[in-house]
């Protein structure tokens, strides 16, 4: 195992900006707490397949 924080894990989804809980993307298709994979052209999702563009 790694020494270093997993940078995949779930609680490195969501950050604190100001008083506002800021979460990343989530799937429109499978609800909230599934979120997209983020690549260099596309967000999808790993559980339904759903895939968006960058833009």
């Amino acid at each position: 195992m790694s020494d270093s924080p997993n940078a995949n894990a779930k609680w490195s989804k969501y950050k604190i900006e100001g008083d506002e809980l800021v979460r990343a993307d989530s799937c429109p298709t499978c609800g909230p707490g599934v979120f997209l994979g983020v690549h260099s052209n596309r967000k999808t999702c790993g559980k339904c397949g759903f895939t968006a563009s960058n833009e």
